[in-house]
Formats: structure tokens, C-alpha cells, sequence
């Protein structure tokens, strides 16, 4: 099985509704140097200034961005091609993260490459820590900027430290 650390910037709350502008993945390896980044066209006249503001782009910007059944069909591909055996859905925050890339993935080519489930890098921290408070954000490496790939490798950082330094057991191939 192999790992993917997903990052996602959107316009809004939800998808379908708002779009999802931009996300990013790494596979987590100790290279973290596969990587995939997709700018995708707006699916709803809907947005959210504020939301959208987060990701660095304008609207008129995001109108130019490729559409999103080639970038999903895209990621399709670079998840078959880089990993071994089940791919593992990973993010920061993937209550918001998964439901943008699942509802992207089922409405634009039929089916998830991840399956039906993902994981959430800070309930692992917080388990090895026992503790649901601790804090995990200053072990990143690679600077938060908001930059989808940015943002997945210094959360894939957070991960392999967690291997190294704290024995979590995770099978990366």
C-alpha cells in the first residue's frame, strides 16, 4: 500500500456548490519527490471571496484553469502509476480535503481510486501522543503557504517523523 498526502483549495464550503480551485499530492516516501499538482476550472458560478482569496488566485484566473474531469482522470493515472498496491487517502484535514477529492472523483469519472475511506494525519499525531490537544504543525518542514504541494509535503514531513521518531508503524512502498 502506499501513501498519498492530498492538499485542496476551494472557493467555497462544499462541493458541487463551489468549486474545488486547486490540490496537490505527494506520494510519502523518503524522496517525497513524486508529486502531482491540478488547477481546476470552476464548476459553479458560486464562490466565496474569502475562500477563494486562501489560494492566491482571482476568479478571472481560476476561469482559465483545466477542466476537471481531465485534471481527476489526470490524478487517476499518477495514483496507478506511482503506487503499490491500495492507495491510502492521507491529509491534514480530510474531513474537508476527502469530501472535495471524493465528490471530484465519483462525479467526474465514476469511481475513487481511494476507495471509501481516508486518513487524518493529526488524530495519528494525537494517538501516538495520547493526547487529542497536541500539537503537530511546528515538526513541518516545508513551509504552510497554501500551496497545495507545499502544504501536502510538509504534512507528508509530519508523517515520516512520525515513523523515524515516534514508531508508527506504516508500510510505505
Amino acid at each position: 500500500m502506499s501513501y498519498i498526502m492530498v492538499d485542496i483549495e476551494s472557493d467555497g464550503p462544499i462541493p458541487g456548490d463551489f468549486s474545488m480551485i486547486c490540490f496537490g499530492a505527494v506520494l510519502v516516501n523518503e524522496e517525497l519527490d513524486t508529486t502531482f499538482y491540478g488547477k481546476l476550472k470552476p464548476i459553479s458560478e458560486k464562490f466565496n471571496p474569502d475562500a477563494l482569496a486562501v489560494s492566491g488566485f482571482s476568479r478571472e484566473e481560476t476561469m482559465q484553469f483545466d477542466d476537471p474531469k481531465e485534471v481527476m482522470l489526470a490524478f487517476e493515472e499518477w495514483i496507478e502509476k506511482n503506487s503499490k498496491g491500495r492507495p491510502i487517502f492521507i491529509s491534514d484535514n480530510n474531513g474537508f480535503d476527502w469530501m472535495f477529492i471524493c465528490w471530484y472523483f465519483h462525479h467526474f469519472t465514476g469511481k475513487n481510486p481511494f476507495g471509501y475511506s481516508s486518513r487524518r494525519l493529526s488524530d495519528l499525531y494525537c494517538g501516538l501522543e495520547k493526547d487529542t490537544f497536541a500539537q503537530w504543525k511546528h515538526l513541518r518542514k516545508t513551509e504552510h503557504t497554501h500551496h497545495p504541494v507545499d502544504d501536502a509535503k510538509g504534512n507528508a514531513e509530519v508523517l515520516l517523523y512520525m515513523k523515524k521518531e515516534m514508531g508508527l508503524k506504516i508500510g510505505l512502498k
